[in-house]
């Protein structure tokens, strides 16, 4: 078991989903082998996890090489990952080492791997099969020793599918999948976030931010997180700067951090009462406040805390649920698959209730 306070090569969770994930880092980065595909939403720690193979694994001692395949532009990728021989194109007055080789005995990582386009993904296919590559203007292949770490936010079998990503590729970067889950699948673990991104960011400052109280911390448990880990990091170091030698309340989250919660509370003052007839003055008065809110984020969130409610009072049984929520039991289980809700999580705070 990790402890709490250690985190795990820089990620912080506590939550049963991390502890998993853990368990399973430790297995894949002791092969030092095998391709491994990591895939999760935008802002979930895929180069953290990347990182965290590489460094427990036989390979620790050498390179790390990070490369963002959508950050870099299609022309200049090539030649940054494989390098390219004096003469090449006009400019090339000298060789070039690419990335595929400074990582030579260490690992690649590929970030964003889905945005590659089609050219570039037979060469890396070429990498993987016969473990040798060419710089741009070579005629002499060159053996390289390797692992290679991908990783994308994008459904790569749906690319697959649509003729955009090469099925042979998918396979050779797939033999080891992993799935980094969203915050809002691991909300346990935001306070724990919250306590380790405020000792990060208070360090060297003069008025250092006191910390959280239970209402902000409960605001921000709710929160959906359509940008998972790094906008936590992002509102927490935010808050320490507008907030130095205070403890952060309620009033002071932004707008939309807290306006799914007083839709929410409208709902609980009104049961019975038609959901067409609900209050919109809470939401008005977020809206005009300064910050306005993700209109979209809300209605998801709104949408989650409803349906655990409803499995919560009925222990789970989603028929019933779906009679309380007015709905059709395919359309309920439709929604909790798209919005991945836990359906024992709320069951279980309805037991400890």
């Amino acid at each position: 078991m990790f402890r709490k306070s250690d985190g795990f090569e820089g990620i912080i969770g506590s939550s049963l989903r991390m502890q998993k994930l853990f368990r399973i880092i430790d297995q894949v980065a002791e092969d030092g082998e095998s391709t491994v595909l990591i895939q999760g939403e935008s802002g979930t720690g895929k180069e953290l996890v990347a990182r965290a193979i590489h460094a427990r694994g036989p390979r620790r001692n050498k390179n790390f090489v990070p490369v963002n395949c959508a950050a870099i532009p299609d022309d200049l990728l090539e030649s940054e990952l494989f390098g390219y021989v004096k003469g090449a194109f006009t400019g090339a007055t000298q060789n070039k080492m690419g990335r595929i080789q400074y990582a030579a005995g260490g690992t690649l990582f590929l970030d964003e791997i889905g945005d590659m386009k089609p050219a570039l993904q037979a060469k890396l296919l070429r990498v993987l099969q016969e473990k040798e590559y060419e710089p741009v203007g070579g005629v002499k292949p060159i053996p390289v020793d390797v692992r290679i770490v991908a990783a994308t936010h994008r459904d790569l079998e749906k690319l697959v599918a649509e003729g955009k990503f090469r099925e042979d590729l998918y396979y050779r970067l797939s033999v080891i999948p992993l799935q980094i889950p969203p915050l809002r699948d691991r909300r346990e673990d935001i306070p724990l976030l919250l306590e380790s991104f405020t000792k990060v960011f208070n360090r060297g400052k003069k008025h250092p931010l006191a910390g959280f109280t239970e209402a902000a911390v409960q605001a921000l448990i709710s929160y959906p997180w359509p940008g998972n880990v790094r906008e936590l990091e992002n509102l927490v170091q935010r808050l320490v700067v507008l907030h130095g030698g205070e403890t952060v309340d309620l009033d002071d989250l932004p707008a939309k951090y807290t306006a799914h919660m007083t839709s929410a509370a409208n709902i609980r003052q009104r049961q019975g009462v038609d959901a067409g007839s609900i209050s919109t003055i809470a939401l008005h008065e977020a809206i005009w406040n300064g910050d306005g809110i993700n209109f979209n984020d809300l209605v998801d969130g709104l949408e989650r805390q409803l349906i655990s409610q409803a499995l919560a009072r009925t222990g789970g049984n989603k028929k019933e649920a779906a009679r309380l929520l007015n709905l059709k039991r395919t359309t309920l289980i439709e929604k909790i698959k798209k919005k991945r809700i836990d359906i024992n999580m709320g069951v279980q705070r309805a037991s400890c209730a």
